[in-house]
């Protein structure tokens, strides 16, 4: 099953981390945060990806074209650099990875359908964003997907907090959870799965067309939108703060979503 991710934004509220990278390109543990994405993918057997590119695409070009001698020990003869050595083979070997050019400015439901004749041959696919990490088992939603016979699947999760919340009990700090989960209800944490037959029934030509705004709510009316809740870890990464401590949760040494 093919897996569509959305790589175009410029992640304008994290600019502070970095000015010259497109959002997907951030580092998390010296690896992009879409390369954590494509891992947790992979783990349920899903490693042909097609990536949705917009703001500085060719930089997660360069990444992947590079993406052996970036991550391996190589030799090579200064005089003749046709002649190189690797020392260790990648496990993302097998790997296959479409890079479609989807526009700097085009909204998420436009992008994916640009990319619609990738999909043409697959009864299904998997979409998410270039944000978003879970410690979720894939092919649980993709089974769930499959059982409800709808055109499309969403993953709910409960957001993070954005502050610590402190329980309280007289006049003592008993319990304090710097991140927690909260109980305000459900979002789109991305990890969908989608028909490839019929979802293209809810989208069209055009580049202001935004995926959460005008197919989704159609297939909501429809009644043809499932939604699979994961009660587990779930986190995007939206401001700075997000990426301090998703990178501090790497370096414990047991991040949530690290599942392969």
């Amino acid at each position: 099953m093919k897996v569509v991710i959305l790589c175009g934004g410029k992640g304008s509220r994290i600019r502070d981390i970095s000015e010259t990278l497109p959002k997907p390109m951030t580092f998390i543990g010296g690896k992009p945060i879409l390369w954590h994405i494509m891992k947790i993918y992979a783990s349920a057997g899903m490693t042909e990806f097609i990536l949705c590119l917009g703001y500085k695409g060719w930089m997660i070009k360069e990444y992947f074209l590079n993406y052996k001698t970036i991550n391996n020990d190589f030799t090579i003869e200064l005089g003749n650099h046709n002649e190189i050595y690797f020392h260790n083979e990648i496990e993302e070997s097998n790997w296959k990875v479409t890079f479609a050019d989807t526009g700097e400015e085009t909204m998420t439901g436009a992008r994916l359908w640009k990319v619609k004749k990738y999909l043409d041959q697959e009864e299904h696919f998997c979409f998410t964003y270039g944000d978003g990490l879970a410690g979720i088992n894939v092919k649980e939603v993709v089974n769930f997907h499959k059982k409800q016979n709808k055109v499309g699947t969403v993953t709910a999760v409960r957001p993070s907090g954005r502050y610590g919340e402190i329980a309280i009990e007289d006049n003592l700090a008993v319990q304090f959870n710097e991140k927690p989960q909260t109980g305000e209800g459900w979002i789109n944490g991305g990890f969908m799965v989608f028909n490839s037959k019929k979802v293209w029934d809810y989208l069209w030509a055009d580049d202001a067309l935004v995926f959460e705004k005008e197919p989704i709510p159609a297939m909501v009316k429809d009644n043809q939108l499932a939604a699979y809740t994961h009660e587990g870890f779930w986190m995007g990464m939206d401001t700075p703060r997000d990426y301090h401590l998703l990178n501090e949760l790497w370096n414990s040494g047991d991040p949530p979503w690290k599942i392969w």
